[in-house]
């Protein structure tokens, strides 16, 4: 498990922007450690352990990118039409190296291995037949319509590097390759638990002044889709003793503990202590709305993140401070979303040092610009607010009276959540 030690996140000073306060984490957390090789169908989302260099190339001869007819391009005319004998035919699979090319066509299809010296291929609608003769028509370059050997690849080549989060597209280079298995990290176990003696399972009977546990539902499908292994403690009741037990308990059989609710400093919230009595908690003073309050901090080791406890602001915190911290343990190399501009449909103003993300609607607007519409509620405890727009827009921290019209960075909901 991830071994840190109990001052590891200590801070002090002004607001913390989002940045710095990933900065702070990429700086002192390690990825976990054990490596271990699996088959590319089990791949997905997993972190590559080590560079994995081409073996071959890619592709592994020369072949036809279309059905045509492959000629030496020394045998073409300067200028005009040149005809030429067909004097062999390739399919796809087939065994070209017998065939003599000098003087004349092969008809190969796309796919097949181009013949010894042949190099050009003309395609066969822009060709005409004649008595086993074929026309070809003057202009086109040499190599045209070939692939060469190693063009997507070249054996010795890394093909994909150290820290890559394996997606589809990689697996099915790595099967081009001739692999069957490859080296990943293990994944992150990360305990996830909800606080709150006002939280009911859902499907149980709901008591008076409780509600639904919502936030463990959304926190166990994010934490999946960062790759990382799933320990759902349930619900923690606002129990101090019973806090610090589990706590520290999680902590020996995971790499993060990751909470919602109970971290501010209300005589209720009783995560912070807890925390404090297992190990160590200081708070991350993170300029970011919605989601104050946001911890870090370490028990018995192992990384800590308490999440707020409303549900739009669990989404939030986590896509852009819990999101690139499980990364890190996953050992994969993060790379932030990348916003699209938008153009604001609305006016807002806003505090400055903070980064405010705003739900919005997009429809295209008349100069082919997104046109961004902000929701009609904003609460932090509003879960429609997710479910009913397309995704966030990030106001940045300096900025404080925003005028309708202005162009902001959007992030899509599917953007943030892996």
């Amino acid at each position: 498990m991830a071994q840190l030690s109990d001052d590891a996140f200590a801070f002090g000073g002004p607001l913390m922007s989002v940045e710095e306060a990933c900065a702070a984490v990429a700086a002192r957390v390690e990825a976990v450690s054990g490596v271990e090789r699996v088959a590319l169908a089990d791949a997905d989302g997993r972190a590559l352990a080590a560079d994995v260099v081409a073996g071959l190339d890619l592709p592994p001869f020369a072949n036809s990118a279309v059905d045509g007819y492959a000629v030496r391009f020394a045998d073409l005319a300067a200028s005009g039409e040149t005809v030429l004998p067909v004097a062999g035919r390739v399919a796809a699979g087939a065994d070209a190296a017998s065939l003599a090319t000098a003087g004349v066509a092969i008809r190969v299809f796309t796919g097949a291995p181009m013949p010894p010296a042949a190099d050009t291929v003309f395609m066969q609608e822009d060709v005409g037949l004649e008595a086993g003769c074929v026309r070809l028509p003057a202009g086109l370059k040499p190599g045209a319509n070939a692939r060469p050997a190693g063009e997507d690849i070249a054996a010795g080549e890394i093909a994909l590097a150290a820290g890559r989060r394996l997606l589809p597209q990689d697996l099915a280079l790595l099967a081009a390759l001739g692999q069957t298995e490859v080296a990943v990290r293990r994944r992150p176990r990360v305990a996830i638990f909800s606080t709150g003696d006002e939280l009911a399972e859902p499907g149980a009977p709901l008591p008076p002044a409780a509600i639904y546990d919502a936030n463990r539902m959304a926190l166990r499908l994010l934490v999946a889709r960062s790759g990382a292994e799933v320990v759902d403690l349930g619900i923690l009741r606002d129990e101090p003793d019973s806090l610090t037990a589990r706590l520290r308990e999680a902590a020996g059989e995971c790499d993060l503990i990751l909470t919602s609710g109970g971290v501010s400093t209300g005589e209720e919230d009783h995560v912070k202590a807890a925390v404090e009595r297992a190990g160590s908690l200081v708070f991350w003073r993170v300029g970011i709305k919605p989601g104050r309050p946001v911890a870090m901090g370490v028990v018995a080791g192992a990384p800590f993140i308490g999440l707020p406890g409303n549900p739009v602001a669990v989404f939030v915190t986590f896509a852009f401070i819990a999101r690139p911290l499980i990364a890190r343990l996953a050992g994969a190399t993060w790379t932030p979303p990348r916003p699209t501009p938008v153009r604001l449909g609305f006016s807002y103003r806003k505090k400055s040092g903070r980064r405010e993300y705003v739900r919005v609607s997009l429809t295209t607007g008349q100069d082919g610009v997104p046109l961004a519409h902000k929701n009609g509620q904003d609460g932090a405890g509003v879960l429609t607010s997710l479910t009913r727009t397309d995704g966030l827009v990030a106001l940045p921290d300096d900025w404080t009276t925003i005028a309708e019209g202005a162009i902001a960075p959007f992030h899509s909901h599917e953007s943030l959540i892996g």
